[in-house]
This record gives C-alpha cells, structure tokens and sequence, in this order.
C-alpha cells in the first residue's frame, strides 16, 4: 500500500512538473501579447515612443518563449498557434498602427492600404512559416521574419525621435517606402540567417566574444542610433547576400565560357 502511495505521489509531482514546464513558455507568450495590446493603446493616445519600447520588449518575450520551451522540452502544438497568434498581435498589427498614426494618416485612403499591406504580408509570412516549418532548413529563414521587420519599424520611430527628426513632409514618402520594402521582404523568397547553427571552433570564441562585447558598449552607449543600425542591416542582409552570391554566379559562368571557346576554335 505505501508502495502505491509513493507511486501516485511521484506521479502526480511528475504531472504537476510538467503542466509547470508548459506553462512557462506560454506565460512569457502572454508578455509578448500584452506588449503588443499595449503599445496599440499606446498609439491611440499619441505616446508613440512607449508604442515602440513596447513592441522592442514584445521582441525580447518572443525569444524567451521560444529558448524556455526548447531549454525545457516543453514545445507543443497549442504554444506554437499561441505563439504565431500573439506574433500577428505585436509585429503585425501593433507595429501597423504605429506606422499609420505617426506618419500616414494624412496620406487618406493610400496610407491606410499600405498599413494593411504590412498587417496583411506579415500575417502570410507568419501562416508560410507555419506551414513549412517542419521541413525548412533551420539554419535560414524563408523571407524577413516579422519579428525583424517591427523591429525595424519600432527602432526608426525611436530613431527619429532622439536622433533625426525627420521633416513632415519628408516622413511620409520615407515611410512609405521603408513599410513597402518590408512587406515585400516578409513575403519574399530571400534566404536570411537565423544564426541558430553558429558553431564556436578553435580560438573563435574569442573573437566572437570581442565582437560581442563592442556590439554591447555600442548599443549601450547610443541604443536609439544602434537598434535601428542592427535592424536595419539585417533586413537588408537577405537581399546583399542574394546580391553577392548572383554576382559569383555570374562571375564564374563567364570564364568557362572563354575557356570553351579557345577549347573549339582550334578544332576549326
């Protein structure tokens, strides 16, 4: 009987234990949501810096989330829908409204349709990610993760606000343009790299740490010029990489072509 007993006990611990490590997940996916809620009601009372700290700090739950659950084993169907649910709340439309109410609201009808374009092309590049995700490559993404794309939007709010203040009549056309390119890169094609196979060989680690820590004291010392830096070079590193490796292409189609020609012309 005491025997039975100790059983159901470490039983019910190991369920209990369980139910705990999937929460945790789920809990920090929560934050990420209420950031996200919060940076709307942000927007519409103007406070356009809090809107964008907002969605920076949703970014930092959405990795927690994802590093908790696989640190715990704790993955499960119900975090991943979760998860993509609060991602479309906190770097789609939260980061959408933001756009809108700080810079596009005087551009009517047209400003409205390129809010939606962001809203509308990262809740596609949420369901392609979702419904690859078992068979992508884990070293690259497929197109510019919406994540990486509020970012960008969140960090040129806090950037023009400390730094450049843009001019009003400059603001629209660039912001404009800077929504566009992201809802294109989100549903692009581009290859971007998720950094999750970065090995540490030989005496690498300390130039990796070296980097690190000047990455650090930079961000420290200027974090509203440094975040939109950081963001921004990483949304234009799919298309640079892209760029570069079309140029090899090509660069090394045309030699073998020259050599094919002195092969054949002495057969003449």
């Amino acid at each position: 009987m005491k025997t039975a007993g100790l059983r159901q006990s470490f039983g019910r611990n190991g369920k209990r234990r369980k139910a705990a490590m999937h929460l945790i997940p789920n809990l920090f996916t929560t934050g990420n949501l209420f950031c996200g809620v919060y940076s709307m009601l942000s927007v519409f009372n103007a406070n356009y810096m809090v809107a964008a700290v907002a969605i920076l700090v949703a970014m930092i739950f959405d990795v927690l989330d994802g590093k908790s659950a696989r640190l715990t084993n704790s993955t499960s169907h119900f975090g991943f829908e979760y998860d993509s649910l609060s991602d479309v709340v906190s770097f789609g439309v939260a980061p959408g409204l933001l756009i809108y109410s700080w810079a596009l609201s005087g551009q009517g009808t047209f400003g409205v349709a390129v809010m939606f374009a962001y809203v509308a092309m990262g809740a596609v590049r949420l369901a392609r990610f979702n419904s690859t995700a078992a068979v992508s490559d884990g070293k690259y993404f497929t197109g510019l993760a919406i994540p990486a794309a509020a970012g960008v939007v969140a960090s040129l709010v806090i950037f023009d606000h400390y730094s450049v203040r843009i001019g009003t009549e400059v603001k629209p056309l660039l912001v404009l343009f800077i929504t566009l390119t992201l809802s294109f890169l989100m549903v692009s094609t581009i290859k971007y790299r998720s950094f999750k196979d970065m090995k540490f060989r030989g005496g690498q680690h300390i130039t990796y740490l070296v980097w690190g820590i000047l990455t650090l004291m930079l961000v420290a010392a200027w974090p509203q010029v440094m975040l939109f830096v950081i963001f921004a070079g990483y949304a234009l590193l799919g298309p640079a990489e892209r760029l570069v490796g079309l140029l090899a292409k090509m660069a090394g189609k045309r030699p073998s072509t020259k050599t094919e020609q002195s092969v054949i012309e002495p057969k003449f």
